[in-house]
């Protein structure tokens, strides 16, 4: 890490932090937050979670949860507020301050020093301390990295344990995703010998879910999915009016995606939902075919060569054409992956 002593002398002594992560927090933004700010608070820090927007239901079981300060649901004063006063921010699961929108610009302007911790690709360079490396297979990864690092390994009880075991667990797709590595298996070891129960844990991510939304996932699969043998490609278009139709919630979406990219052939997935403030797309790929370049390059996005999002202020029927139209663009690139894994 940079200026890891300078970092572990500024946390020598009580200090005011906010903690801040990506919009729409998924297990490893708010894992590794909530993780992080168990840890802070061992050391004797005042520490509030700032998200920008509220996150799925099967995530409030994480220790501290009850504490989080949602900005856009009322709370913009008392969160501007912390931000000016704060000594440290700590960023995490983010490395460009945009993304995080208002928030993002009350953190640039506040005079605290700042703390990317971070695996995304080109990261902003805002922070005065970073660690942040797209090697680690998740943010949490990387928390348990620092703490570690900084000689506090026994703060980690089995609540830190848990958060950043969720973040670890989801990020690599249950330790499936290529960004898997011995270290990972490694940390998920000593975060198990450190109390981290894998199978509640586990229940609790996957094994919760409303009949809405298992009535969502039928619909989507069977009703949604589109199929381009040709060009390798999946994808699946949701309106607003059919989330509205299955009572969707913060988080039904997520994972959606990922049973296109299954499809035996498909190198590129996507998905399109419409919501109020934009068209959300999420894109997955295997092999080398970078959709974080792809979305950087058409639909104001990126992430990770394999994983990324984007989002279109065009309308969803004009969002799902433009996609439709680049697809034979990169048909030779798409092409080339088909064997990927015979």
């Amino acid at each position: 890490m940079q200026d890891l002593q300078a970092l572990k002398q500024a946390l020598s002594t009580p200090k005011k932090v906010v903690i801040t992560t990506h919009p729409k927090p998924d297990a490893d933004a708010l894992g590794s937050s909530l993780g992080m700010a168990g840890y802070l608070k061992k050391k004797g820090h005042s520490v509030t979670v700032v998200t920008p927007t509220d996150y799925p239901g099967f995530l409030h079981w994480m220790s501290g949860n009850t504490d989080v300060l949602v900005f856009n649901e009322g709370n913009e004063e008392k969160a501007s507020g912390l931000v000016a006063d704060a000594e440290l921010i700590f960023c995490l699961d983010f490395s460009v301050l945009s993304r995080i929108y208002e928030l993002g610009e009350l953190i640039r302007k506040a005079p605290a020093d700042k703390v990317l911790i971070d695996h995304h690709l080109e990261p902003e360079d805002f922070a005065r301390y970073s660690f942040w490396s797209t090697a680690a297979a998740s943010t949490a990864e990387l928390v348990y990295q620092l703490i570690v690092d900084l000689g506090d390994r026994h703060l980690i009880d089995k609540n830190i344990a848990e958060a950043l075991y969720a973040g670890i667990m989801t990020d690599t797709g249950s330790f499936k995703h290529p960004s898997t590595t011995e270290l990972t298996h490694k940390v998920v070891a000593d975060l198990i010998s450190l109390g981290a129960d894998v199978h509640r844990v586990s229940k609790l991510i996957y094994d919760n879910n409303s009949l809405e939304k298992l009535r969502f996932l039928g619909f989507a699969l069977s009703e949604k999915l589109q199929y381009l043998p040709e060009l390798h490609t999946a994808y699946m278009v949701i309106s607003a009016e059919e989330l509205d139709k299955f009572k969707s919630r913060t988080g039904d979406t997520e994972g959606l995606v990922n049973f296109a990219l299954s499809i035996e052939g498909v190198v590129l997935a996507a998905l399109f939902v419409e919501r109020p403030e934009a068209v959300k797309i999420s894109f997955r790929s295997i092999g080398d075919f970078s959709v974080s370049q792809f979305a950087k390059d058409h639909f104001e996005g990126g992430g990770h060569k394999n994983a990324a999002g984007g989002k279109s202020d065009m309308s969803l029927e004009e969002t799902a054409d433009k996609f439709l139209h680049l697809l034979p663009q990169y048909k030779d690139q798409l092409q080339e992956k088909k064997l990927i894994y015979q």
